[in-house]
């Protein structure tokens, strides 16, 4: 088959970065541009120093239609306006990597809908979509740790959820929290209970388990709050994910394996280990791992992500490779860093 032409649009951030990674040895790709505007002109490896000797691609200030599939690698409410400012030939796919139509009230656009772009739920209509919305990192993290009790009914009123990142999750402009004189050697909770997260793990939840999300006048999030007891963490570490999530259950240890590994038998990147889990197993790498334990009537569930490529460009990847009718494998051998 003839190349994907591809166009990123935001390319100079973490999620751009690790998207031209992962391109630039795709074997199905052809990049065309690499949209930057503060950094137009200048080689990649100017800004992503690792791709020095593998391209010397530019950056772009040039944006068209001349492409299959578009990248937007931009910040929350960035993607929506550059679609409003800069029109896409219809023909042209579109992956979106911000948080701007990944809700089921949001997805609408050039009289299509975004798919919420997490294969493990939604392989068969990302395989037909022209737009998708990737999902959030600690959404992917946390709705892959759920999906199989949800898709047999099986949550219970109440989820406790903790869970770790990394501090390339906050994104590559610095701040406060991401300065390594505060992050080193330091953990700290922030949104608790209330993460814009938890709107679309409740609204993917409630399609597997029907009625999970409560109906009333509060907001989404609100609702979603009132389900699902979420504490993210701020880690001492650059890259990755780590949850903790435990839910009342009448499955013993075995059934409850027995679920999770017919639920991801056909799915390449989610794996489910009977050995306990660290995350510098999947740090690098587009796989999630999870581990399971009954205790008393508590099933912990725990999980191991990449925030960066599972969480986002990876995944970002897989569903363009479902787009496109390839593996979704392809572009995505990736191995973890083990020390």
């Amino acid at each position: 088959m003839e190349k994907i032409k591809v166009g990123i649009v935001g390319s100079a951030g973490y999620t751009g970065g690790e998207l031209l990674r992962i391109l630039i040895y795709h074997p199905q790709v052809e990049i065309v541009f690499a949209n930057s505007a503060s950094n137009a002109g200048n080689k990649l490896s100017d800004v992503h120093n690792d791709l020095f000797g593998d391209t010397d691609l530019t950056f772009s200030s040039d944006f068209h239609s001349d492409i299959d599939v578009l990248f937007l690698c931009v910040g929350h409410g960035d993607a929506k306006k550059f679609l409003d400012a800069n029109p896409v030939d219809p023909a042209v796919k579109i992956i979106d990597l911000s948080q701007d139509y990944r809700l089921r009230a949001n997805t609408a656009f050039g009289g299509k809908n975004f798919i919420y772009g997490l294969p493990e739920l939604n392989r068969e209509a990302i395989r037909s979509a022209y737009y998708i919305a990737n999902p959030g990192c600690f959404a992917t993290n946390i709705q892959l740790a759920l999906l199989p009790l949800a898709s047999k009914g099986l949550l219970p009123e109440q989820l406790h959820v903790n869970a770790t990142t990394g501090s390339t999750g906050a994104g590559q402009k610095p701040s406060a929290t991401t300065h390594f004189s505060w992050r080193n050697n330091n953990l700290s909770a922030y949104k608790s209970f209330d993460h814009q997260h938890l709107q679309e793990i409740s609204e993917s939840l409630d399609q597997l388990q029907s009625g999970f999300l409560p109906q009333g006048s509060g907001s989404l999030l609100e609702r979603a709050a009132e389900k699902i007891n979420f504490v993210p963490q701020r880690g001492d570490f650059a890259r990755g994910i780590f949850s903790a999530i435990y839910v009342d259950s009448d499955l013993t240890e075995e059934e409850a394996y027995a679920l999770y590994d017919a639920y991801y038998e056909t799915h390449p990147f989610t794996h489910v280990s009977k050995a306990n889990i660290d995350l510098k197993q999947v740090v690098n790498t587009n796989k999630s791992i999870i581990h399971l334990e009954k205790h008393g009537n508590k099933l912990l569930i725990l999980n191991a992500t990449d925030n960066l490529l599972k969480g986002a460009s990876g995944q970002a990847v897989q569903n363009m490779n479902l787009m496109f009718g390839l593996d979704e494998k392809t572009g995505l051998n990736l191995k973890s860093v083990g020390f």
